[in-house]
């Protein structure tokens, strides 16, 4: 049962680790949606397509922002107890680290068993639905073949241009058409709106013309015949669009289909060796997150009499280092070169070694730090640059009066 001492450090780790969670999953998207945004218009695509590509691409920011928003939500809640001397009054009572971890570990199975749910099961689907997204832009099968301004051929005997578009494609402007049936007859089409109407055939949709002229020729007319309308309908056949792939890349599978395929004998051996190295970067990413509470209680307590951030800093870069190792691993996995359980997990084991003995110092030395080192490193070149700034601001000659 949880005491009042757990419910306080409760509730400081869920405002900072919440913000933290939200705050990296939008700068993350925020950086995708430029490069979505600039891939969607050289492609001609709606605006809305843009939304459903990032929904889709949520899942992965949030399983590098979940093991984050863990470590700096623990971190600033024992920061704040280190600084506000609340941690030693903890201790003075009797609360021993171990014990003022009993939340934080709470916290890290739930969102470790989240995390496991995201990149097992969510985040494959996810990255499936975003490639197809993907494939039907580049394909045109979202309406992105026909772009405003230019000439777009559709099929091998249609060529249509459009000068604009309004209420996202419902409302055409300014069009010309011209078609070539196989008898040598030509159609060619000048309407001043037109609107896209679906019908039984998926493959056919009717053109609606409003107000045009159309032009009808074939080698056995002597004149072409001209007509004015104020609507027609002009069926449009759509170009064959194949169909998108199934979940065939590794990245694309849940946990249970690795699990299959890696241990089915007729598996080649190229493939079993991708399938694996997936299957253990994710579980290792996973149970990562386990060693975070002893990390970010490490790096949260800065030296007595010190307000240092450096933990800060020093748990970010080491959270996205162990990551990065990690894609490493699997890349070198994949490729056969090292094996997967060897690449992976004896980076797992180096982090576990390093976490380990840094809970050791700051919870069972006196006085320990394991950070201490460069704490004072880091301190001693603040002054020094300090110093520099003030020695230049002194050789920094002053102007005399009345000088130009």
């Amino acid at each position: 049962m949880l005491t009042a001492t757990d419910r306080y450090i409760a509730r400081l780790i869920a405002l900072p680790m919440l913000g933290t969670l939200v705050i990296a999953a939008m700068l993350l998207v925020l950086d995708k949606m430029l490069s979505l945004f600039d891939f969607v218009a050289a492609e001609g695509g709606p605006v809305s397509v843009v939304w459903r590509m990032l929904a889709n691409m949520l899942p992965e920011y949030l399983s590098l922002g979940i093991p984050i928003g863990l470590m700096l939500g623990i971190l600033l809640a024992f920061r704040k107890l280190a600084l506000s001397s609340e941690l030693d009054v903890m201790r003075a009572v009797g609360l021993s680290y171990g014990r003022l971890l009993r939340v934080p570990y709470i916290y890290a199975i739930a969102l470790a068993l989240l995390n496991f749910g995201i990149v097992g099961f969510v985040q494959p689907l996810s990255r499936h639905a975003y490639e197809a997204l993907r494939f039907e832009l580049r394909s045109g099968a979202l309406g992105a073949s026909i772009k405003v301004g230019e000439f777009t051929t559709l099929g091998k005997r249609m060529t249509m241009r459009i000068e604009r578009s309004l209420d996202e494609g419902r409302n055409l402007q300014g069009i010309f058409v011209r078609a070539v049936s196989r008898n040598g007859q030509s159609v060619a089409v000048t309407a001043a709106q037109g609107t896209f109407l679906a019908t039984d055939d998926p493959d056919t949709i009717i053109f609606r013309l409003r107000d045009g002229v159309l032009v009808n020729d074939a080698p056995k007319y002597k004149t072409p015949r001209i007509l004015s309308f104020s609507s027609h309908d002009l069926p449009i056949d759509l170009p064959r669009i194949e169909n998108f792939r199934g979940r065939d890349v590794d990245r694309e599978k849940t946990i249970p289909e690795l699990m299959v395929i890696g241990r089915n004998p007729a598996t080649p051996d190229k493939l079993k060796a991708e399938i694996r190295a997936n299957f253990h970067f994710r579980m290792a990413e996973v149970v990562f997150m386990l060693l975070l509470p002893l990390a970010a209680l490490a790096f949260a307590i800065p030296p007595k009499r010190s307000t240092s951030a450096l933990g800060v800093f020093l748990s970010i870069v080491f959270i996205v280092t162990y990551h990065k190792v990690n894609q490493y691993g699997e890349s070198v996995g994949a490729l056969g070169k090292v094996d997967p359980i060897i690449a992976l997990w004896v980076p797992f084991l180096f982090a576990s070694a390093l976490v380990l003995w840094m809970y050791h110092v700051i919870a069972h030395r006196p006085g320990g730090q394991p950070i201490g080192a460069l704490e004072y490193a880091f301190a001693k070149l603040g002054k020094q640059i300090v110093r520099l700034l003030r020695f230049g601001r002194r050789r920094t000659p002053v102007p005399a009066e009345g000088a130009a």
